[in-house]
This record gives structure tokens, sequence and C-alpha cells, in this order.
């Protein structure tokens, strides 16, 4: 099964970090993500850029509506994902729990739904 994580942090408590252990922070969650992909767990991962840099798409009664930045204010922010494949939930709570980033948010588990599943569902 493939669990999508997400990474959600609170800027201030990694602002709070000192730029050494969040460099080390980082070295430690590359070589963790390195070691993953090697054995085939990890199968795609990005950090992301900041709110600031986003837009955001809505769509209402066929009206269309593009704003600067986030749609919603929230305290944590979405810093990036992994994409991991898993034997079940569990398997990729332990993997995600070898991340650091939990300590300055939280990181979500959710499994990957099967789109050609879908696909044939629905008949496209």
């Amino acid at each position: 099964m493939q669990f999508l994580m997400t990474i959600n942090i609170d800027p201030e408590l990694v602002q709070a970090a000192p730029a050494a252990e969040y460099d080390e922070l980082m070295r430690g969650c590359l070589r963790h993500a390195d070691e993953l992909k090697a054995q085939g767990v990890l199968l795609a991962s990005q950090q992301l850029e900041p709110p600031a840099t986003a837009r955001t798409l809505r769509t209402r009664d066929r009206q269309t509506r593009i704003t600067d930045g986030p749609f919603a204010e929230s305290r944590e922010i979405l810093a990036g994902f992994n994409l991991i494949q898993a034997r079940d939930i569990d398997e990729a709570v332990r993997i995600a729990h070898g991340f650091p980033w939990s300590r300055f948010g939280s990181i979500e588990v959710r499994p990957v739904h099967d789109m050609d599943a879908e696909r044939a569902r629905v008949g496209a």
C-alpha cells in the first residue's frame, strides 16, 4: 500500500531552533530518506516553499477566485511530503516516526486511494 506523509510545521518552532541543530536534523532527515529510498520504501519526497509563495484557487457558483498565499490561516503549515510504500498504516506510522519533524508540528499519515480502481468505478 502507498501512504502519503504530510509534514506540517510550526514555523516559529523551527525558527527558534539553533541553526546548527536544525542543520543536523535536516542532514539526519536526508540520510533517513536516502536509506528508505534505497530500500524501495520512499517513492517520492519534496520540501515545499513557504505558504506566502502559494496561490489558492477556489470555484464557487461558477466563479473562480485566485488569491495569493494559503487559503486557511493556521499555526502549522504544510512544509513537505513523503510518498511511501508500507505493509499497513501501523508500519507507515513507524516509518514517519523516523523523521524529526513531529517535534516542530505534526506528520499526518494517510493511505493513498487507488485511482485505477476509481477510474474503473466511474468508467473513465
